[in-house]
C-alpha cells in the first residue's frame, strides 16, 4: 500500500477508530524542514517523539534513509513498524534509546515536542551533546501545549533559535548551534522514606501522586515471593514492596522508556535494584499464563496526550491472565471513574479497601 498520512493506524491499546489522519503539527515540521531534508546523507537524519509514524515515514517517502527513531512508548514504536510495513518503507528506519547511538553524529533532527519542559531539556541537552555540531533541530507541537518558555529551554543549549509562523494551530521552533552538552540526570527527592528519581516526563516526577500514597497506604505484604508493579512509573511502588519486604521479589514494568529509565533509578536510590527487575513492556504482554500471585496497579488514563477510559480495562485483562487462582489485583483509581464494575467482570471478585475525597483502593480475587 502506497504511503499515505490519512490511513497511519492507532496504537493497538486504544479503543476507537483505527484510522486517523495525521497532527497539523507533524505535517508543519515536515514541510519545514523539507530543504533541509533534501540531499541528506544516509543516517544523517533522526527522529524524536514520534506518536505513530507520521514524521518518519513522512520523511522516509521523501527518500531519507538509515533514519534513527527514538519513542518513549512502546506501543508507538510497535505502530511506527506496523505502518511502515503497510507502506513498504519498513527498512527505512531504526529504533533506538535516548543515548549517544541515536544521536552520534545526526545533521537534522526532527522533534515532537514534549509537554514537560524537563523532558525537553534532557533532549535538548543529548543533542547538543552527541550531534554533530551543523546540526539543526525542527521541533514542533500544537499551539495549545507550547509556551513560550520552551524557547528559553532551547536557547539554554543552542546559540539560535527562530519560530515560524503558525499554521492550523501548530508551530515550529528552529535550534541551530549547540553548546552547553549533557547527559540527563533525574530529579531527586525523598517523600514518606522513599527515595524517589525521575526523568523529564515521568508522570508525577520526583514526588508520590495522592493515589500512589492511598495505595501505598493499604498494601499487605503479598503472599508468595514475588510482587509485579504493573504500570510502574517512577518505580515507588516497586521499591516501597522491596523496602518493606527484605524477602521479596519485584517485577516493575511500564511501556514507557522514561519510566522504566525512572524505576530503574528508584530502585538504585533505595538500595533494593537486586531484587527489583524493570522492564519495558506492553501491559504484561511479556509475562505467561497463571504465573503471579500479586499486582499492584496505579492505571494511567492518557496514552500521551490522548485520554482513554479504554486502557485501565486492557491492563485488568491482562492482569487476570497473569494472575493465578486465588492471585489479588490491587488497584487504586480515580473514584469517578467507577471501576469496579469492569474489575468484577476481568478479574473475579472485587472489594473496596479505602477509599479519600478522590481515590478508591480496590483487592479483586482472581476467579
Amino acid at each position: 500500500m502506497p504511503f499515505s498520512f490519512d490511513t497511519l493506524r492507532r496504537r493497538p491499546d486504544l479503543e476507537g477508530p483505527d484510522l486517523v489522519a495525521v497532527d497539523a503539527a507533524d505535517r508543519l515540521i515536515l514541510d519545514e524542514s523539507a530543504t533541509a531534508r533534501e540531499g541528506l546523507a544516509e543516517g544523517r537524519l533522526v527522529v524524536i517523539g514520534d506518536t505513530h509514524g507520521a514524521l518518519t515515514l513522512g520523511a522516509a517517502d521523501a527518500g531519507a534513509r538509515g533514519i534513527r527513531v527514538h519513542q518513549d512508548e512502546l506501543l508507538g514504536e510497535r505502530a511506527l513498524v506496523a505502518n511502515a510495513a503497510e507502506a513498504g518503507l519498513d527498512g527505512a528506519f531504526s529504533s533506538h534509546a535516548l543515548d549517544a547511538s541515536l544521536l552520534a553524529g545526526a545533521r537534522l533532527v526532527l522533534l515532537r515536542l514534549p509537554r514537560s519542559l524537563r523532558a525537553l531539556a534532557d533532549i535538548a541537552g543529548l543533542i547538543a551533546l552527541h550531534a554533530d555540531p551543523e546540526v539543526v533541530v525542527y521541533a514542533g507541537g500544537r499551539l495549545k501545549h507550547m509556551t513560550v518558555t520552551m524557547n528559553d529551554v532551547l536557547r539554554a543549549h543552542f546559540d539560535r533559535v527562530d519560530v515560524t509562523h503558525a499554521r492550523q494551530k501548530s508551530r515550529v521552533l528552529v535550534a541551530r548551534g549547540p553548546h552547553d552538552g549533557r547527559e540527563p540526570e533525574p530529579e531527586a527527592a525523598e517523600v514518606d522514606g522513599i527515595r524517589v528519581r525521575a526523568f523529564g516526563g515521568a508522570f508525577a516526577g520526583a514526588s508520590i501522586d495522592i493515589g500512589t500514597r492511598l495505595l501505598l497506604a493499604h498494601l499487605p505484604e503479598p503472599r508468595g515471593d514475588e510482587a509485579i508493579d504493573l504500570a510502574c512509573g517512577t518505580g515507588v511502588v516497586a521499591a516501597a514492596l522491596a523496602v518493606r519486604h527484605p524477602s521479596l521479589r519485584v517485577l516493575a514494568c511500564d511501556q514507557s522508556a522514561i519510566a522504566v529509565a525512572s524505576a530503574r533509578a528508584t530502585a538504585e536510590a533505595n538500595g533494593v535494584a537486586d531484587r527489583v527487575t524493570v522492564s519495558r513492556d506492553d501491559v504484561l504482554r511479556s509475562r505467561p499464563d497463571a504465573t503471579a500471585s500479586f499486582i499492584a496497579l496505579n492505571p494511567p488514563f492518557h496514552a500521551g496526550a490522548t485520554v482513554s477510559d479504554g486502557l485501565a480495562p486492557r491492563m485488568f485483562a491482562d492482569a487476570a491472565r497473569v494472575l493465578r487462582p486465588g492471585g489479588e489485583l490491587w488497584t487504586v483509581w480515580n473514584s469517578a471513574l467507577q471501576y469496579r464494575p469492569t474489575l468484577e467482570r476481568r478479574v473475579g471478585p472485587t472489594r473496596q479497601v479505602a477509599r479519600d475525597r478522590k481515590f478508591t483502593v480496590t483487592v479483586s480475587t482472581k476467579r
